[in-house]
Parts: structure tokens; sequence; C-alpha cells
């Protein structure tokens, strides 16, 4: 698979940065995806100069035709590990919360997502085989999410098809893998765009990246990197919704 390339999207920053140094570091050749430009090229340099060379694409995943001109460029390459990893969130009560963002929040969230998934998995199918990873959220995992509810009904919307694709392609006995990365807190931007102070301690994205791709490895379809967010996801399948949604609630509220 080291002789195909990994493509992140989101690659600027965050967790989408930490995947793109982990992936240089096993080999793989990279393709660089995100809307900034010059942080792409700050990135890119910084691991040529560690000995991997990388292709930048920026792109505006909000936009279809954006989307669409990202696939024809990756067509032309032997695709191994495909990371969909753009997105991002937003905190408030819903009232107030900005519609604008909000919508293009799901055309990042869930559109775009949709799309290169859809299409990755199919040209993956027809090279024999790939990695399909889903960044989702621990909040995927949840009920619904008051003052974040956009955000949390996005990241359900992920995980949901993830599983979904997964079982049809495990059924199919393909070799293409399909997953979903569902992280808690993870100490990146997505604070400042999402308008939030985390109420709980975060990880490092280095270690989120290095954990979903061992398990990735291990065809893991949901991955949760940490043991009190796995205790707590199943915890919560016995919690009546209500009681689980006024947890979340209050939790929330801490974000503000």
């Amino acid at each position: 698979m080291k002789k195909h390339y990994a493509v992140i999207t989101g690659a600027s920053s965050g967790i989408g940065r930490a995947f793109a140094k982990e992936l240089a570091n096993e080999d793989y050749r990279l393709v660089l995806v995100a809307r900034r430009k010059e942080r792409l090229e700050e990135l890119a340099q910084k691991l040529r100069e560690n000995g991997t060379e990388s292709i930048i694409i920026t792109a505006d995943l909000s936009k279809k035709e954006e989307c669409l001109r990202l696939l024809e460029e990756l067509k032309k390459l032997p695709v191994g590990i495909f990371i969909n990893n753009a997105g991002f969130g937003d905190c408030g009560s819903f009232t107030k919360t900005d519609a604008k963002k909000e919508l293009e929040m799901i055309d990042v969230n869930i559109k775009a997502m949709h799309l290169l998934m859809k299409r990755m998995l199919l040209q993956m199918r027809e090279q024999g085989g790939g990695y399909i990873l889903n960044v989702a959220s621990s909040a995927g995992l949840l009920p619904a999410g008051p003052y974040m509810a956009t955000y949390y009904a996005t990241k359900a919307y992920v995980t949901s098809l993830t599983r979904a694709v997964a079982a049809e392609e495990k059924q199919s006995e393909s070799n293409v893998y399909v997953g979903a990365l569902c992280p808690g807190p993870v100490d990146t931007e997505f604070n400042n765009v999402a308008n939030v102070e985390f109420a709980l301690p975060g990880i490092t994205p280095e270690y989120c990246a290095y954990y979903a791709i061992t398990r990735m490895k291990k065809r893991k379809t949901i991955i949760i990197p940490t043991f009190a967010l796995k205790a707590a996801t199943t915890c919560g399948r016995f919690i009546p919704q209500n009681m689980l949604i006024a947890a979340v609630k209050h939790q929330q509220k801490k974000k503000l």
C-alpha cells in the first residue's frame, strides 16, 4: 500500500496535520487537501525537509464543484488511504447560532464527506483495495447534543453511514476498509472555530492520529481513542435517552 498515496482532507491543521505527519513517517506519499494554501505549503515544506514529497490541492469542500474537482485530480492517482477529515462545529443555543454557518457545516460534515467517501470507495474497489477513514466524533455516538445540536447531528450521520457501508463491504468480502474515528476533545483549532472551551481535558492530535491509524490497520469500524469515552459510550446504551440527552446538555452548557 505504501506505493499508493494517502489523501488527507482538512490537512492544514489539527488532526489532519497530525495524520499527514504520521503517514509521512510510515513512508506514504501524500496528497494534502485544505482551503488554506499557505498552511498547506508550510506543512509540505516541513515534510519535504524530512524526506516526504506531497501534492497540494486547495479546495473549499463546502462547494460541490470543488469536491468534484478534487475527485477528478484523485482519479489520476493510486489512493491507498483516504482520510475524510475536513469538518467543523459550532456551539450555542439553536435559536441564536448562525444559520449560514450551520448550512456550511452540513455541506462539509455531511455532503462532502458522503460524496468523497462514495467516489473513493468505487475507485478503491476498482483498484482492488484501500482504506477509508471518516473522522466523526464521540458526538456521533450519542442521541443528541443540546447547544451543539447541528454538529452532533452531522456526526451522527457520519457514524451511521460508516457503519452501514462497512457492513456492506464485509458482506461482499471487499478488500476496502471503511471506518470512523470518534474522538472526544482533541487539542486543536476546532475550539476556536466552534466557539467552545472543552469541559473535559483533550488528547493531542498526534496521539489521536497514531491511535486511529493503528486501529484502522486492524480494521476496527468505530475507533474511540480513550478508555473513558469507550466506557461512557458503552454505558450510554443502557441509559434512557432522555436522561442521556440531559447529561449531555449539562456538559455542553459548560462550553458556552
